[in-house]
């Protein structure tokens, strides 16, 4: 991907103000999930975000593994850790920060079902057009590697290998993330931490 890789990088007022409105449109949907599930692990700050702004405190958890670095994926996402709790005849909202591929969301959607939830619907920030599932409620299409505010030194890190793997410098992963809006007082810090192999 290299050099022509597109970043978008909100900021957490962004992040706040889209849920806001993504909690809106479930209102005025008259969707009540009985359940917020978030996928762990980007889910898990949007899902309770969500919990809030719905006065919704019935929180659980699903996680599944997919992504290796920065836009590459292994062949198809797998569950290694089902959902926290029972949702038999229950309406479930799934939260997640993005439909990338939308194959772990599928997966989900299939796991929820197995265990016999009555209703499923889907939330994210972004949604990605290539994506194999559509949520019912997103805010932001976009066809950027998006990086969210609870991820940014993952990030770096997963930049600094990919870009060494293309025999590029550290210089030019900084130079991208300021480019598009990260601090550049943060991302040296992160590029340092890195280095120094705090991870």
């Amino acid at each position: 991907m290299g050099s022509e890789l597109k970043l978008e990088i909100p900021t957490w007022e962004q992040i706040y103000e889209m849920l806001l409105n993504l909690a809106n449109k479930i209102r005025k949907d008259c969707f009540k999930p009985d359940v917020i599930l978030g996928v762990s692990r980007g889910g898990w700050p949007p899902a309770r975000v969500l919990s809030d702004l719905l006065e919704n405190p019935e929180l659980a958890n699903v996680k599944t593994e997919f992504y290796m670095g920065v836009a590459e994926t292994k062949g198809e996402p797998t569950i290694t850790q089902p959902v926290s709790i029972s949702v038999r005849d229950k309406k479930v909202l799934v939260v997640d920060e993005i439909a990338d591929t939308g194959k772990s969301l599928r997966l989900i959607q299939s796991h929820l079902k197995k265990q016999g939830a009555s209703e499923i619907k889907i939330a994210t920030i972004y949604y990605k057009p290539w994506s194999v599932v559509t949520p019912d409620y997103y805010e932001k299409e976009s066809s950027a590697w998006v990086v969210f505010p609870w991820e940014r030194k993952e990030t770096v890190r997963k930049l600094i290998e990919q870009y060494k793997r293309q025999r590029r410098t550290v210089e030019e992963v900084k130079e991208k993330l300021v480019k598009h809006g990260m601090d550049r007082k943060l991302v040296e810090r992160f590029i340092q931490e890195v280095s120094e192999g705090q991870i």
